[in-house]
């Protein structure tokens, strides 16, 4: 559910405002008026609101410049949301091309300077004593800060999207192009917490809490776009083929129901996954729960072939699948486990939701106990104290189509 309250929406996507927005609004307002003082105090306070909303109204223009362009490639925006630190476009997916990437990231900075420049124009056919003068002289100084602050080369600010753009162009590796963007981001943020904390206990000025902030901002934002590289790496890396098991039994498709049932039912604890095959061809899947409902008196006369389900209209995926067309599969279908054909088209391996989180903690070498992999293959579900597998749910969601080089 998406946070905050609905203010409206612009070419078709949904503007929200978070509460921290009112708190910075409120601060912009009391710190603004001060500059306003000479027009009365019932002026100052009009015109310290007036320059606080405007800022926040640049704002959603800046990031209305990237929803746009995304929108041009055929890109979904979700949202745009006003917050303490300005704002932020919620972006289905990730650009296909690096150009295009470059083009999405620019959009925001690009729309800054041309309202610095349209608002400097603005001002020139307008008396420089009036109070709408220094207003809008202020708002395009906004602008111009605005786009060069954003210009900064490290992630979660365009200049680091700009920055992961170009990389990926240079080496052809969208992943590449994440992690250096994100390591500057990381480097500018520790440095910005730096400068800040040490103007605070330094210099006494507590303006430096602000730089701190955000620094701590850019920080902990750069560190979750490193942590979800690795994450879409391991999804677009890890093949079926090194995720599947062979946690399935091959029984000869000319069986009795009877003796199907006398031979691998009864006394089993867990009814494994079974296929069916004859000549030394893979007929399908056995389906056990078509047998519980046929009459025990047919159990003798019928074959498991007249109750399977053929090969080729199973969901399966290819041993060269990634796991991204994995799990999208499983998640379409609301499937517990898929089946995964070798070139040849035989069955290969089987992989359930329990293959999927063993095999992404393992690449990302992160820790995960086997009663957590058998809770998983028991139940079909996740758990919910995996932070990992929530991630992976919530990106795969928004990666169905990864990005080309």
């Amino acid at each position: 559910m998406q946070a905050g309250w609905r203010i409206g929406s612009l070419f078709g996507i949904p503007l929200f405002v978070d509460s921290s927005w009112f708190v910075i609004v409120l601060l912009f307002t009391v710190a603004n008026r001060q500059d306003y003082s000479q027009w009365g105090p019932n002026l100052s306070w009009i015109a310290g609101l007036a320059i606080a909303l405007l800022l926040f109204a640049s704002v959603l223009l800046h990031e209305l410049g990237h929803s746009l362009v995304a929108q041009s490639q055929g890109i979904r925006v979700n949202s745009i949301t006003l917050f303490l630190f300005g704002g932020v476009a919620s972006i289905d997916q990730e650009s296909k091309t690096p150009g295009q990437a470059f083009q999405v990231a620019i959009a925001g900075p690009l729309v800054s300077f041309s309202l610095f420049f349209i608002l400097n124009l603005i001002v020139q056919f307008l008396p420089t004593s009036s109070l709408i003068y220094s207003l809008i002289q202020e708002l395009a100084r906004i602008n111009l800060v605005l786009g060069i602050f954003n210009l900064i080369p490290g992630l979660p600010l365009d200049g680091g999207q700009v920055l992961k753009a170009i990389i990926w162009k240079l080496t052809r590796d969208r992943f590449t192009g994440v992690r250096w963007a994100a390591k500057t981001g990381q480097f500018l943020g520790i440095l910005a917490i730096s400068l800040g904390l040490s103007a605070v206990l330094f210099a006494k000025s507590y303006g430096g809490l602000w730089i701190a902030l955000i620094g701590w901002f850019v920080l902990q934002n750069a560190g979750s776009y490193n942590r979800l590289t690795d994450l879409q790496e391991a999804l677009v890396k890890i093949k079926a083929v090194d995720t599947m098991t062979r946690e399935f039994r091959v029984v000869d498709a000319d069986l009795t129901l009877r003796q199907f049932a006398d031979e691998y039912l009864i006394g089993v604890d867990v009814v494994p996954v079974y296929f069916a095959a004859s000549n030394g061809r893979y007929r399908g899947l056995v389906s056990v729960e078509a047998l519980r409902i046929i009459e025990r008196s047919q159990w003798d006369i019928q074959k498991l072939h007249q109750i399977i389900q053929p090969l080729n209209e199973l969901i399966t995926v290819s041993e060269k699948a990634s796991l991204v067309e994995v799990i999208n599969a499983m998640e379409e279908k609301e499937l517990r486990r898929i089946t995964v054909l070798s070139p040849a088209g035989a069955v290969a391996g089987m992989i359930d939701r329990g293959d999927v989180v063993r095999s992404v903690a393992n690449y990302l070498k992160v820790p995960i106990s086997e009663a957590s992999i058998r809770s998983i293959k028991e139940e079909g579900i996740y758990p919910p104290g995996l932070p990992l597998v929530t991630l992976a749910k919530t990106m795969i969601s928004s990666y169905r189509n990864p990005p080309e080089s």
